[in-house]
């Protein structure tokens, strides 16, 4: 099949995320090579373009293709950077179940199923988006098994990624600009070190979707709702469930008693779930925190601004 002249234009947010990263960053060379890396896999997988699925992703991109046979379907590539890979590994687990089906799959790139791109959980009114989407994590929390020939589970443990996450936001809190918002960064700190130092107290550790919130849930045609781009962890429940918490919290922000609502969501969605409201409060803060910092160092100081407000309520 020739694909010789398709010239593949990233999602204007994708190239926006990626060129704040270090010019000499694997995410960067990766981004200058995108249209020759889309035109290798467009022709050895026999894969015809049809358009880039907008607005998408902020560490990846995806195509709408359709195959040999005419089947359509989804050609996601990532830098190579280990993501594609762990989210492979993922749906692999899944194997369709309350999320999207892989059809090939290589170091960088997978073939997915065709969804409805344009219509995710979001789509509906609040309540009931929320009860759907608690319906499909709570199936997605599975035991991580080891693939096949490895002694153990490919997946990074939630104690060990929030570490990380808490010696970047460390740093963050020494710069000027976070200085308005220090007191709530130290307090996300200290629910990030109790929470770690008792991931035993959260329940038994289960595979974790890693990004989980209205978005990544789309409409497909064998199912209603199937989950999209994980970023896998292992860990307890309540982490994964933080963003869902904090989904269209701009909504919530311009509503009568934000904070009682705020409260209410975590104290539902925590009963609903079984799982326990202060573990997953201090997970709702400590995220929103770490990303609403990183959304201000990044220059979208709006929805940084949304996040830390959300965090301020808890």
């Amino acid at each position: 099949m020739n694909n010789a002249n398709y010239r593949l234009e990233p999602p204007e947010r994708l190239v926006r995320t990626l060129s704040s990263q270090p010019a000499d960053g694997v995410a960067r060379r990766w981004l200058a090579t995108l249209p020759e890396t889309a035109r290798d896999y467009l022709d050895r997988w026999e894969l015809t373009p049809e358009r880039v699925q907008t607005p998408g992703g902020r560490t990846g991109v995806v195509l709408l293709v359709r195959r040999a046979d005419g089947t359509p379907a989804a050609l996601k590539l990532c830098p190579p950077d280990g993501t594609a890979a762990r989210e492979h590994a993922a749906l692999e687990r899944w194997d369709g179940r309350y999320a999207v089906r892989v059809l090939r799959a290589d170091a960088g790139a997978l073939l997915l199923e065709r969804l409805h791109g344009d219509i995710s959980l979001r789509s509906l009114a609040e309540a009931k988006a929320q009860l759907e989407a608690a319906a499909v994590l709570q199936r997605l929390w599975v035991p991580p098994t080891a693939l096949p020939g490895a002694e153990g589970h490919p997946f990074p443990e939630v104690t060990a990624h929030a570490a990380g996450l808490a010696e970047a936001l460390r740093e963050r809190r020494e710069q000027p600009a976070a200085a308005e918002v220090r007191a709530l960064v130290d307090e996300a700190l200290e629910l990030a070190s109790g929470l770690t130092e008792s991931a035993g107290a959260g329940g038994d550790a289960v595979l974790l979707h890693g990004e989980y919130h209205q978005g990544t849930v789309l409409a497909g045609d064998r199912a209603p709702w199937l989950a999209v781009a994980p970023r896998p962890l292992v860990g307890e429940r309540a982490y994964d469930l933080a963003w869902l918490v904090r989904d269209r919290a701009d909504t919530l922000l311009a509503s009568p008693g934000a904070a009682a609502a705020a409260r209410r969501r975590v104290a539902k969605l925590a009963d609903s779930l079984e799982v326990d409201a202060e573990r997953l409060r201090g997970w709702v803060v400590f995220r929103a925190v770490s990303s609403g910092t990183g959304e201000l160092f990044a220059g979208a100081r709006g929805r940084g601004e949304v996040l830390l407000e959300f965090a301020g309520l808890l």
